[in-house]
């Protein structure tokens, strides 16, 4: 077995922005195994927030044994993207291989499209009421904050958009007090669901904290081992692929989060439609999707991803799995 690793970048459609910065572009890593003349492949997006570069992801995928199974993995790499990009090139490879798609391999039943949210970059109240105005026939729309005048911004993003089912993302953003002062607005403006409001490791507040809203964790929940510590203090939890280190963790850890009693939100990082690919498995019949990664591009993969009315399509063979 051979495992090649390659970076591509893939341009922005325009500039996106959230509370920790800008970027113009995409910055992913691929891997292709090939085993009896059969290549799999998988994609995933290190992030800086995880302490994860290209280098750095490259290195830890470059030091696994040629032999490595799927199982195997689990315990070779730590949850996080280099896993992910391995894990899902070995559901690809095992599928090519038998002839059986992934989403039979997993037992699960047969996808269909899923709606996903389109995601309105962070900007002035100005920008992003324009914003909304060009997408307020999309039926969802996660509005990124988490900086101040959060408030304006929401108010401007429901007038360009009055009605479309918006979720909120403050990628941590807030403090405390700031998410008391806007849960009430929040409420009012139709908001379905905040994701992330506090930062990860400084988010006890919540536990004592009225929830009008839904509160859903991201960066506070990365595989199954994070679901102990969000008892009391969140009701959703945000599913990423580059988080569970694969599609392997990924369901197991929807299974498990669904036993305790967590909505499913099936999100992503900004990566090309061979990252969405395997996540539309995992997001089939989630109270939430956001996989728009590919939307956000202004180039994708040879045979991406459908994306229509009825949202994201499950990938071609040809593409992934």
């Amino acid at each position: 077995m051979s495992i090649e690793v390659t970076r591509d970048v893939f341009r922005l459609a325009q500039a996106f922005t959230i509370s920790r910065g800008s970027r113009t572009e995409a910055q992913v890593i691929r891997v292709r195994i090939t085993r009896d003349g059969v290549t799999g492949q998988g994609e995933c997006v290190p992030y800086a927030r995880y302490d994860e570069t290209l280098d750095s992801v490259s290195a830890e995928i470059e030091s696994l044994p040629d032999d490595a199974t799927r199982e195997a993995l689990q315990e070779l790499l730590p949850a996080g993207a280099a896993r992910n990009a391995v894990d899902c090139a070995l559901w690809d490879l095992e599928a090519k291989q038998s002839g059986k798609r992934a989403w039979q391999l997993a037992g699960l039943p047969m996808p269909g499209p899923e709606i996903t949210a389109y995601t309105l970059s962070l900007d002035t109240p100005e920008a992003m009421r324009a914003q909304a105005e060009t997408h307020a026939a999309r039926p969802l729309l996660k509005v990124k904050l988490g900086t101040s005048d959060d408030l304006g911004r929401l108010e401007a993003v429901r007038a360009g958009a009055p009605d479309t089912t918006i979720i909120v993302d403050a990628n941590e953003g807030w403090s405390a007090q700031d998410y008391a002062d806007l849960a009430p607005h929040l409420k009012r403006l139709g908001v379905a669901m905040v994701e992330q409001p506090l930062p990860a490791g400084d988010d006890e507040a919540l536990r004592d904290m009225e929830r009008p809203v839904p509160v859903c964790a991201d960066e506070s929940c990365h595989d199954r081992a994070s679901l102990a510590d969000l008892a009391g203090k969140y009701d959703l939890v945000n599913i990423k692929l580059d988080k569970t280190g694969g599609l392997t963790e990924a369901l197991l850890l929807r299974e498990e989060a669904t036993v305790q009693g967590y909505g499913i939100f099936v999100g992503c990082m900004v990566g090309s439609s061979l990252a969405m690919a395997p996540a539309v498995l995992l997001a089939q019949g989630a109270a939430f999707t956001d996989l728009d990664g590919p939307l956000l591009l202004a180039e994708d993969r040879e045979q991406p991803l459908i994306y229509d009315e009825l949202g994201v399509h499950p990938s071609e063979p040809e593409l992934w799995g």
